[in-house]
């Protein structure tokens, strides 16, 4: 599971308007058939209306500046193994959404009128996607980057002879690109993985949009914030404040497991991923510690992962120590990152 907290900008502002970002969000729709598209929902409403969308948020920034973010996205992609214990993936992820808003209202260290926040104080909207797209921060492409480079060159010696700009052998350029295409480490369905290509299997996921401001268009919540959680005096009274991020991500976690039955990996728990950048010997150790079954899947989850581990992982433990975990660390790092807020 990873989700991402992001407030939405353009430029060096942030947005006055959350068209823009709806308007992103409506463009795996087009040219679907009415049944087939996926509307926004709320907690307690279907097929809401890009319209009524950005009507709503855009309606729900009372006194926020211009450099403050006036909506967040939250994005939830869960993993393959995730996505196998649904039955319907946009009915069950939809349901899912809704249990997962409550946990996000449970982590901020926050009251209105002397009470906690409750699911009725957020504006949030959602949408399910089911496509996904390769981009340039992907794994694959950062290491097809140096095989793309040279056949971009080459392309370009090619349309230089075909103009009469330069000479040279056009048929063996076209076999070194076509050797190079071969070679690149990341293939799809005998291709060179490309930005832009779809990404092939379950891709579904969920997008949030969530108002900065609460329900009533007063108070100002944002998860954003680098307060975790904590109590302030401010004009003689204490003050709540703060959203604890860890604790929502590992809520979000728990809500998953227990909403659809899923017995989820060690290697796939937020707290294994903090633990291993944190402590890799702690991390190591538990690992080991699996069952042997549980042990043989989480270096599954590992290598399919996108982190850079060596392609055999051999049978001393501390081989595994030495070759795995300092090749590991960083992609870790960048796995975490994932798995937090970005602002």
């Amino acid at each position: 599971m990873y989700i991402t907290i992001t407030a939405q900008k353009m430029g060096g502002n942030y947005s006055q308007s959350s068209a823009d970002f709806v308007g992103y969000l409506e463009k795996e729709n087009e040219g679907l058939e009415q049944p087939d598209i996926e509307h926004f929902f709320n907690q307690y409403g279907d097929e809401i209306s890009a319209e009524e969308v950005v009507k709503e948020i855009d309606g729900n920034t009372a006194k926020l500046k211009k450099k403050e973010p006036k909506f967040y996205s939250i994005t939830v992609s869960p993993s393959k193994y995730e996505l196998r214990k649904l039955q319907n993936n946009s009915q069950d992820l939809k349901t899912y959404t809704r249990e997962l808003m409550k946990d996000y209202v449970a982590s901020f260290n926050r009251e209105i009128n002397g009470r906690p926040i409750s699911i009725d104080d957020i504006k949030y909207y959602a949408k399910i996607e089911h496509q996904r797209t390769f981009k340039g921060t992907d794994f694959q492409i950062k290491e097809n980057q140096p095989f793309a480079t040279k056949i971009l060159q080459l392309k370009t010696d090619i349309r230089n002879v075909q103009e009469g700009r330069a000479e040279g052998n056009i048929k063996k350029m076209e076999k070194e690109i076509a050797k190079l295409e071969r070679q690149a480490p990341h293939q799809q369905n005998g291709k060179r993985i490309v930005q832009g290509m779809a990404k092939d299997g379950n891709q579904s996921h969920i997008h949030i949009i969530v108002s900065r401001k609460d329900a009533s268009n007063s108070v100002s919540l944002s998860p954003g914030s680098k307060h975790k959680a904590s109590e302030v005096e401010m004009h003689g009274k204490k003050v709540k404040r703060g959203f604890d991020r860890d604790a929502f991500f590992a809520k979000a976690e728990k809500t998953f497991d227990k909403t659809f039955g899923y017995k989820r990996n060690y290697a796939e728990t937020y707290k294994a991923k903090k633990t291993f950048v944190k402590n890799p010997n702690l991390y190591f150790s538990a690992l080991m510690k699996l069952p042997a079954n549980e042990k043989a899947l989480a270096f599954k989850m590992i290598s399919k992962s996108g982190l850079p581990i060596v392609p055999s992982i051999p049978v001393s433990q501390a081989q595994i120590a030495l070759r795995v975990f300092k090749r590991l660390r960083r992609g870790a790092e960048v796995a975490i990152k994932s798995s937090s807020i970005g602002i």
